[in-house]
């Protein structure tokens, strides 16, 4: 079983040609977010870093991308489920995959401060109130139709999560990561059917 999701994660693609493949086509953005599979808790402290405090759950994050109509293109690699989703990204130097290929980005407000120059923005990502700055209505409209046009990368989690064996994982990241790029090879498949 190993062996056959084994040959399926490796017919996933790398970022950068998934992005490239974007490109080709005529693409012009790319929809980011991140999503956290939940885990059966293992016993032992090695799981206290799955543990995502914010989910109140244990699980490993994952970030996808996807294209404007929501089709999943790209799958990180497992993180520990108490990672941000921004640490994830710039660990996987989301916004220099995107920049070489020439394209955008648009996520959501857990990937605000991702982009590295704020005169040539790649990754756009909604605004924050905070304590002092409440949101003007051109900023709640702006965060609206950024969230309208984000919605596709949801329908693109959508093909993953019914997969019923993913509430019952107890393995590794490496396992979960394979299995999950599997899922997405599978996934694509059916979908381009």
């Amino acid at each position: 079983m190993l062996e056959v999701l084994t040959l399926l994660s490796a017919r996933a693609p790398r970022l950068d040609r998934a992005l490239k493949k974007i490109a080709r086509s005529g693409g012009v953005v790319v929809l980011l977010d991140g999503t956290l599979v939940r885990t059966r808790r293992r016993t032992g402290t090695d799981n206290r870093k799955n543990f995502s405090g914010k989910h109140k759950a244990h699980g490993l994050l994952f970030l996808a991308l996807t294209d404007e109509k929501g089709n999943l293109i790209w799958i990180s690699a497992a993180k520990p489920g108490r990672s941000s989703e921004i640490t994830a990204a710039r660990h996987n130097k989301i916004t220099s995959h995107v920049r070489e290929a020439g394209l955008g980005a648009l996520a959501n407000l857990g990937f605000v401060g991702l982009d590295d120059e704020p005169d040539d923005p790649v990754v756009i990502t909604g605004r924050k109130a905070t304590r002092n700055h409440r949101l003007t209505a051109a900023e709640k409209e702006a965060n609206r139709l950024l969230n309208r046009e984000r919605a596709a990368v949801e329908h693109g989690f959508a093909n993953l999560k019914p997969w019923r064996f993913l509430t019952k994982i107890r393995m590794n990241a490496w396992h979960t990561t394979t299995l999950l790029r599997a899922l997405l090879v599978l996934a694509n498949t059916e979908i381009h059917r």
